[in-house]
């Protein structure tokens, strides 16, 4: 008999009883699709992963410990066969076949009802890769297709510029820490589809360069202000850009609510009746140390981590950090905006009882290729950042962690 394609279709699950045999790794593949389906699932299997089993804690699924039944599949619309007994699996098909059970086989595609094409999902938008036959089908093949499909979805260059979504309002994007691959996956299609990007010097620079030439990109530091007004600039712009229909990005280092002043803009819009996305970013507060070879936390050593902003001195009366506090902690510090700070920050540490050998990493343009390390102590950091010119932005770490890992920079 000749071969013919599969027919793709869309199941719509919710509610109807689905049918898992195995609790094995193929099971716990396919599980999270199915739960989110919305399907009524009965894993019957003697043995389940623990990644499995925690689906069953959860509540997600039913499970029967024991082998397969006749009479597992009646009354299901939907089955997945997946135990390691050849046998079993084959005496489940051929009861779907009887019960018109459209079922998935993984030992044996040829003698299964349905195929699991490779999927993937990008804001709403579901992708499904089948080949032609399942002789011919190669996996890998299959997944390389989908996921560059999705990902031209997801970063925008497969879509079309007279199709491109267009979302009047603002969103809120957290750049990450300067490597334009640490941007989140949304935060970059958001970007393919801004009509405006108001971005600041710490946003991730490259993704710019990417952008079309229709797109109007303004330099937040270059908005026309009075003194102490930079940031209400910033906040009329994003509405009088909003209020004419376009799709605006705020484009930040970092997360936008790490001491970026994301909730400020987040205010403004909403007293404007602006509507406004936030897209979380990688913090420069955990992701520098962690490229930069030194763990914020490390079993044994540290069991807790505190973000600092240093951009006001610790003597200065603006502050609202417990420096005493801070010193008598015996996990990380990481101090955010501190280069010009730091030799205050360190005689406060030392004043409230922290040692001067305590490690410090000071590390300057983190994850860029401009990245370098450099170490010191509370002691020496103050003559350090001067000795070694170290210039914002840059992330310092305080405290045991420093010295967990290998430094990369020696």
């Amino acid at each position: 008999m000749a071969e013919h394609p599969a027919y793709p279709v869309g199941l719509r699950l919710t509610g109807r009883k689905v049918v898992v045999l195995g609790g094995g790794q193929v099971a716990q593949r396919r599980l999270p699709a199915l739960i989110a389906a919305g399907g009524d699932i009965l894993l019957v299997s003697p043995t389940a992963t623990p990644s499995v089993e925690a689906m069953v804690d959860a509540g997600e699924l039913t499970w029967e410990k024991r082998p397969y039944a006749e009479g597992d599949l009646a009354d299901a619309w939907y089955a997945l066969i997946a135990t390691s007994d050849t046998e079993a699996n084959t005496l489940a098909s051929a009861e779907a076949e009887r019960h018109r059970v459209w079922c998935v086989r993984s030992d044996d595609a040829d003698a299964a009802t349905a195929w699991t094409p490779a999927t993937g999902t990008s804001e709403g938008v579901t992708i499904a890769v089948l080949t032609s036959d399942a002789k011919g089908r190669d996996p890998r093949h299959t997944a390389a297709i989908r996921d560059a499909v999705v990902e031209g979805l997801r970063d925008g260059t497969l879509v079309a510029p007279h199709h491109r979504t267009r979302t009047p309002g603002v969103a809120l994007v957290g750049g990450g820490p300067g490597d334009p691959d640490l941007i989140t996956v949304r935060g970059r299609r958001l970007l393919a589809e801004a009509d405006v990007v108001i971005t600041d010097h710490l946003g991730p620079r490259d993704l710019l360069a990417e952008l079309p030439q229709s797109v109007e990109v303004i330099d937040a530091a270059k908005l026309p202000y009075g003194r102490f007004m930079a940031q209400e600039a910033i906040n009329d712009a994003l509405i009088e850009h909003a209020r004419k229909g376009r799709s605006v990005v705020r484009l930040k280092g970092g997360d936008p609510f790490v001491y970026g002043r994301g909730m400020e803009e987040v205010q403004a819009l909403a007293e404007a009746g602006i509507p406004c996305t936030v897209v979380p970013g990688i913090s420069s507060s955990i992701s520098v140390p962690g490229a930069a070879g030194i763990p914020v936390t490390h079993r044994g050593v540290a069991h807790e981590f505190t973000v600092v902003s240093g951009h006001i001195a610790p003597d200065d009366e603006r502050s609202l950090v417990d420096w005493p506090a801070l010193a008598r902690l015996t996990g990380t510090l990481v101090i955010l905006m501190g280069v010009g700070t730091i030799g205050k920050v360190a005689e406060t540490l030392i004043a409230h009882g922290k040692s001067p050998d305590t490690p410090v990493a000071l590390v300057q343009e983190g994850t860029t290729a401009a990245q370098r390390r450099v170490d010191a102590t509370l002691a020496t950091v103050a003559e350090t950042v001067v000795a070694e010119e170290i210039k914002p932005p840059a992330v310092i770490v305080i405290g045991e962690v420093v010295t967990v890992g290998p430094n990369p920079s020696k």
